[in-house]
């Protein structure tokens, strides 16, 4: 065989293999393609229960590919970065919490990473809570982060931007939402500058000539209403009372402000003594309102305190249900007494 044969006859196995490796790779690639659209929409391995997500900042697509990967939660860890970089959300993913439902897809999967749709957790301050017992709330919440520790009420209050604020009732009882890793000074701001929205619009339409001359009085009477009924269609009356007597220079004698004044060393029982032991809480032994709230109302006693019903009751006592009797004498106040208190 001459070296020009030779040669052709290895130009033809070098063409036959190259067109060979051509098909091959044209197939591959063709594999790869029909792979790589049938994961964008087939659901990930997730279990039934769902799974919780945890994006930490700075994660990159790859890094969180890989990691799903290591799970068994998606085979193909590189088809999810492509995907990312195809659409252009690899470079918008959001860190923190996410809640990933059966079914998901891949493509969803990424939707759902770029939108910072993050699991929202949820803590509810209560009406007629002390701010001492809202401390230990927020405390306690394993989503929040925590950076208040031992501070006082005053630190707390210079944290949050009210420096030189009594904290007890500046904080509106509602549910908050919240993602995690959120601080205790975000939760407490939210709550605090909700309270002052609702406190300033009530104000803002409150009823005429009431004796209160401030939002901050009605945030008083307001916290007092909040511990003396939990029945909605008696805050009205009760505010009432109270604005009546405030008008008349009358005390205003309530138990839950002597309670308050008493503290901590309150256990459970109110006597004579404790409504002759003078304290700055004491509407027993002093008049006008107490100087500050002693708890937190909510929106319904802030409406109530600011629209009272009107009426001639000057006074209220226990039935032993919940409810309350009212009387305008003393006359009929003592009797109401004797009949649900004294059992007589």
């Amino acid at each position: 065989m001459t070296a020009t044969q030779k040669h052709s006859r290895l130009t033809g196995v070098l063409v036959k293999t190259a067109g060979l490796l051509l098909v091959a790779g044209t197939l591959v690639l063709g594999w790869l393609a029909l792979e790589y659209r049938a994961f964008t929409n087939t659901p990930l391995s997730v279990p039934a229960k769902g799974l919780e997500l945890h994006i930490n900042p700075g994660a990159s697509l790859h890094r969180i590919s890989k990691d799903l990967a290591a799970q068994r939660i998606l085979e193909y860890p590189r088809f999810l970065t492509l995907l990312g970089r195809q659409t252009g959300l690899a470079s918008r993913i959001q860190a923190g919490e996410y809640h990933i439902d059966p079914g998901t897809t891949p493509a969803q999967l990424l939707d759902q990473l770029s939108s910072g749709k993050v699991i929202q957790h949820g803590l509810t301050l209560v009406e007629g809570w002390t701010f001492a017992q809202m401390r230990q709330a927020v405390a306690d919440h394993p989503a929040l982060n925590h950076t208040l520790g031992n501070l006082s009420d005053t630190e707390i209050m210079e944290k949050i931007g009210h420096a030189g604020e009594h904290p007890e009732g500046r904080f509106l009882p509602d549910t908050y939402l919240f993602p995690r890793g959120t601080s205790d000074i975000e939760f407490l701001k939210r709550a605090y500058d909700a309270m002052s929205s609702v406190l300033a619009s009530e104000w803002d339409i409150r009823s005429a000539d009431l004796p209160l001359d401030s939002p901050y009085e009605s945030l008083i009477l307001a916290s007092i209403i909040e511990r003396e009924t939990a029945q909605p269609d008696e805050r009205d009356l009760i505010a009432g009372v109270f604005i009546r007597r405030l008008e008349k220079n009358m005390r205003l004698q309530t138990d839950p402000t002597v309670i308050y004044g008493i503290g901590p060393a309150f256990d459970g029982n109110i006597r004579k003594r404790d409504l002759r032991t003078d304290t700055p809480y004491n509407t027993y032994t002093r008049s006008g309102l107490p100087p500050t709230p002693i708890a937190m109302p909510g929106a319904a006693s802030i409406h109530a305190a600011l629209h009272p019903a009107e009426g001639d009751a000057l006074y209220f006592v226990a039935r032993g249900d919940g409810s309350h009797e009212f009387s305008s004498t003393i006359q009929a106040h003592n009797k109401a007494v004797r009949k649900y208190q004294l059992g007589k």
